[in-house]
């Protein structure tokens, strides 16, 4: 978001935008409340914050799906593991099996022999409880199962993969912008029993398993259009450059079928 502000106010710079980023949980708290015109998540509204929105004003918010990006599971750089699947992830992050692995995996000897990688219990980083991020893991890796207690939470991603780069005993879920040379990301294992690599194009065309939209809702009552400044925003995230924009952060760009002219209120 801060990056498209900077770039409008350079084409306009009489627009000036003001942002304040606490996680996608205080999105919905601010449209509701009325403090923000655009609300940024990194997963969908749940059903009971659009709710809280429609009684609120009388009308739902706007979803418009502004970049991709997915979800990782990250290990140290120098960890042999191949891929994981879906119950494996789940039976190592939570402790119910909501996915339907046979048992939780708690220690490297459960993945791999004990002489490739002889560093005993897993240790488990992830986001905190503010984070789209760590319910959309729990929705998405976890089959909406419960976490582990002991997993270590971080404020941000660049915290989940700085802790794992530093402990070969480690692995960790994060966001795919903040992926670096001190980690290795998983290979996830598909329903068709492929193995997808996280890439730009698996990500944009949604094959990698833990791939997401990234999300902007807006506050505009039906009929309405949004003010010259605000509408000239939203016309920049969907343009060439705004795109841009968005690889350059380390997210995935929006395919071009996505990327149409947009006027809310029409």
């Amino acid at each position: 978001m801060l990056r498209w502000g900077e770039a409008l106010h350079h084409r306009y710079p009489d627009i000036t935008l003001q942002f304040q980023a606490s996680g996608s949980a205080s999105a919905p708290t601010a449209l509701v409340a009325g403090t923000t015109r655009f609300g940024p998540m990194s997963r969908p509204m749940t059903e009971s914050e659009r709710q809280q929105f429609i009684e609120r004003y009388g009308y739902p918010p706007h979803e418009l799906s502004v970049a991709r990006d997915a979800l990782l599971l990250v290990v140290h750089r120098h960890n042999p593991l191949a891929s994981l699947t879906r119950k494996q992830a789940d039976a190592i992050f939570s402790t119910s099996l909501d996915c339907g692995g046979p048992q939780p995996i708690r220690r490297w000897e459960d993945l791999l022999p004990a002489d490739q990688w002889p560093y005993g219990k897993i240790a488990l980083h992830g986001r905190n409880l503010a984070s789209g991020t760590h319910r959309l893991f729990q929705e998405q890796a976890l089959c909406n199962g419960q976490f582990r207690r002991d997993i270590s939470e971080h404020p941000g991603s660049s915290a989940v993969i700085a802790a794992v780069g530093e402990s070969p005993n480690a692995m960790g879920y994060a966001g795919y912008n903040h992926l670096n040379p001190m980690v290795r990301a998983l290979p996830l294992i598909n329903d068709k029993g492929t193995a997808i690599t996280p890439s730009v194009a698996t990500i944009q065309d949604d094959t990698y398993p833990l791939s997401r939209d990234l999300y902007l809702y807006v506050n505009l009552p039906p009929g309405e259009r949004l003010p010259p400044a605000e509408q000239a925003f939203l016309e920049l995230i969907f343009s060439d450059e705004g795109q841009q924009i968005v690889q350059a952060a380390g997210f995935v760009p929006l395919p071009q079928t996505q990327r149409s002219p947009l006027l809310l209120g029409d």
